[in-house]
């Protein structure tokens, strides 16, 4: 391993000789138009002759410019090995990648105004594109393996865009104040707070502040009972030794295993029975019933905290409920917040059980089930913009929990993974 510059000689030259290969990808088979192949060069001058708009040209363009820049950045960096050069080739190959994948879902709208296009444009891209893709990305590898930059982060980044991009096009759609359901483009032409404002206005079609006010109470009360109950499970299992402690621990560990949606009918016959059917107080009953079973977590926690507080405590009188109380809990603050966040979440975001316990009893409804309400094939297309709105909204008061709290969760799980 030969070190210039603090670059990787060897990683330097195959990191150059694969962008080279990527931008001569250029002049091989490109684009199939019209039962006819074009190289690079080719689109480039059919773009042109149609006439297509400056945007859809860039669009077009772009990826081709970048990838010779690409190649004249990387010839430059195998003539003279230089940190900084190496960080521009990381740039443009970055830069091109993402060009080039907008390109292949962007391309449908620009040539769709000549031609007929009822697919993605993905299966007219030939091997000049595909190859150029496969070989920029290897390119991009190397170059930060030349720098000495762990290419892990370029899986990172990829699992970040890939979260990341259903958040920001919820956003923009809750923002647009033109179209209606389907347009063809991301950032919207007209950013606008109607979209909002009709939402929480009371002549709406849909009662968002009920619903909201139902998942809360639901949410709320869910989480108190939840908590309460997985502390006291786990405590017990943790310090106390009794006959069938392990057949106890196992059978909930069993029974934890089967999906919570297989009981569910049998669930809503048995509220029916006994005439609570259809309300608020039946979800908050069945969200807080299986509570136990998620206790293995904060048992984890506290078994990390040493027996001999708990001795300690025994000898100078103390009786367990005490030692729980006024010893335990207070030095259990991370699981607690964990606790308390997993029992929250759950019946706030949850649809499957909400929609079969309420049926249509609409004034009951939670958030879940009325922003369903709106993507039904009557209303999707007038209320999609409302039911962004109504999507961020809703995901404020977890996002705000999760980033103020975060702390206390990440110290409750590696808290009981060391248990």
């Amino acid at each position: 391993m030969i070190n210039v510059n603090g670059l990787n000689r060897r990683y330097v030259k195959i990191a150059g000789f694969i962008n080279i290969l990527a931008a001569l990808c250029v002049i091989c088979p490109w684009i199939k138009i019209e039962d006819s192949n074009m190289n690079g060069f080719g689109f480039i001058s059919y773009i042109v002759s149609n006439g297509i708009d400056t945007s859809s040209f860039f669009r077009g363009l772009a990826p081709i410019i970048l990838l010779v820049l690409s190649m004249g950045m990387a010839i430059v960096l195998m003539a003279h090995p230089m940190r900084g050069t190496a960080y521009g080739l990381i740039g443009f190959d970055t830069a091109t990648i993402l060009f080039l994948i907008q390109e292949m879902f962007g391309m449908r709208s620009l040539l769709s105004a000549n031609y007929n296009y009822d697919s993605f444009l993905i299966r007219n891209f030939n091997i000049g594109y595909w190859f150029a893709l496969i070989l920029i990305l290897l390119g991009l590898i190397y170059s930060m393996k030349s720098a000495k930059i762990d290419p892990g982060y370029i899986v990172l980044v990829v699992m970040s865009v890939v979260w990341l991009f259903p958040i920001f096009y919820i956003v923009m759609n809750s923002l647009r104040g033109e179209g209606n359901f389907y347009v063809n483009y991301l950032i919207p032409k007209e950013f606008s707070l109607d979209n909002y404002k009709q939402l929480l206005s009371s002549s709406s079609k849909f009662h968002y502040g009920r619903w909201f006010l139902n998942t809360f109470i639901v949410s709320v009360f869910s989480c108190v009972i939840s908590t309460l109950i997985v502390l006291a499970t786990a405590y017990t299992i943790s310090r106390i030794r009794f006959k069938g402690r392990k057949l106890i621990m196992n059978l909930l560990l069993v029974l934890g295993m089967f999906p919570a949606f297989m009981s569910m009918i049998a669930v809503y016959y048995i509220l029916k029975g006994i005439g609570i059917a259809q309300s608020l107080l039946a979800l908050v009953i069945v969200y807080s019933a299986s509570a136990a079973l998620t206790y293995y977590v904060a048992k984890g926690f506290f078994d990390t905290i040493p027996r001999a507080l708990d001795e300690a405590a025994y000898l100078d009188g103390a009786s367990k409920w005490t030692v729980f109380t006024k010893i335990t809990i207070p030095i259990s603050k991370p699981i607690i917040i964990y606790t308390i966040l997993t029992s929250f979440t759950a019946p706030w975001a949850d649809y499957i059980f909400a929609s079969v316990i309420l049926g249509d009893k609409s004034d009951k409804y939670t958030i879940a089930m009325g922003l369903y309400g709106m993507l039904t094939q009557d209303n999707i297309d007038k209320y999609f913009k409302q039911f962004a709105a109504g999507a961020v909204l809703i995901s404020i008061p977890i996002a705000a929990l999760f980033i103020s709290l975060q702390k206390y969760y990440v110290e409750g799980l590696s808290g009981s993974v060391k248990g």
